[in-house]
């Protein structure tokens, strides 16, 4: 097994709800957005782990907690055996060069007035390993790597001359120009065309391979998770309730939370003839007053009393793979 590249420990982060002015005067306690409460996972190195849920359950905040883009109310980031959690920006800077994100939305991730070839070599620039001549170069050759010729026109233009497949493969050459370890990719294929899916999936991988890189891929699409991850680790309402290899997880589900969100889409896996198929209704419940107990139990056919008072705690439902729930389906 790997040693992990990433650690995470009971990683929280709570938003402070914005108050009024007669909630200002009443003196009513402050109330927080609770984003991440209490997560612990890992991330080898070389590999890939999905994060996946559906909108609202914290995910993205997890990325950019864990590369510090925002700070964390509590617990521990741990970078290749470092605790980075309390860097300051200048201890955290050599860090910043080892860990990149590929943002969700190249429209808004690219500056409007920055030429691409400008955009891809500023990495190199601000972390003083090239020269304006050398990022030139090397910039020139990144583009040709994600696909993007003739090179020379590319990089003279600016983003909206560009598709949105297009500024996705820049903003992935601007995070690899650097070579980092670990890289945060999310939803970054969220917002592109279905028929160019597969081709960013594949350059993704393409570098993970040469670079022998680990990644955290953030989606709500179990079928990307699918194609992609390693491990895949599933989150609601800022809690991870199940964890574990990929084919593991996707063929025999623990949560009822798990079960559902790969029911509904069919092409994933086929389910098993004796499995009965579970509904869930509802909306995610507010995460500034989540329900006590289990989270899910507003939502799950199986709650009973213990899981409306009992949060679960992580049983090993197989080998290397963890679920958090009162009664994990069996079979």
């Amino acid at each position: 097994m790997n040693k992990a590249i990433l650690k995470v420990e009971n990683l929280k982060k709570y938003f402070p709800v914005k108050r009024g002015i007669i909630e200002t005067l009443r003196g009513e306690p402050q109330k927080f957005v609770k984003a991440i409460d209490g997560i612990s996972f890992e991330v080898r190195k070389g590999e890939t782990l999905a994060l996946i849920g559906e909108s609202g359950c914290g995910k993205t905040t997890t990325g950019r907690v864990v590369l510090r883009l925002i700070e964390p109310t509590d617990g521990k980031i741990i970078f290749d055996g470092t605790d980075i959690t309390m860097l300051n920006d200048e201890e955290l800077r050599p860090y910043r060069r080892r860990m990149q994100m590929v943002f969700q939305d190249p429209y808004a991730s690219l500056s409007p007035r920055m030429k691409i070839g400008e955009a891809i070599a500023h990495p190199l620039l601000i972390h003083g390993l090239a020269s304006k001549e050398e990022a030139k170069e090397l910039v020139l050759k990144m583009l040709k790597r994600v696909g993007l010729t003739p090179e020379d026109e590319f990089y003279d233009r600016y983003p909206h001359h560009l598709s949105g497949g297009q500024r996705q493969r820049v903003v992935i050459a601007r995070a690899m120009i650097l070579k980092p370890e670990f890289v945060v990719a999310d939803e970054a294929v969220s917002m592109i065309d279905v028929s160019m899916r597969a081709s960013i999936l594949q350059l993704l991988e393409s570098f993970k391979e040469e670079y022998n890189l680990s990644m955290l891929f953030i989606t709500h699409d179990i079928a990307v998770a699918k194609l992609i991850a390693d491990r895949i680790a599933v989150m609601y309402l800022g809690k991870i309730v199940e964890i574990g290899p990929t084919d593991e997880v996707l063929k025999n589900p623990g949560h009822p939370y798990t079960l559902a969100l790969i029911q509904a889409v069919p092409s994933v896996v086929k389910r098993k003839e004796h499995r009965k198929r579970i509904e869930i209704t509802g909306e995610v419940p507010n995460a500034v007053s989540p329900p006590g107990g289990c989270r899910f139990h507003p939502r799950c056919p199986f709650a009973d009393e213990r899981c409306r008072k009992m949060e679960p705690a992580y049983i090993e439902y197989e080998k290397g793979h963890f679920v958090a729930c009162h009664h994990p389906i069996r079979g």
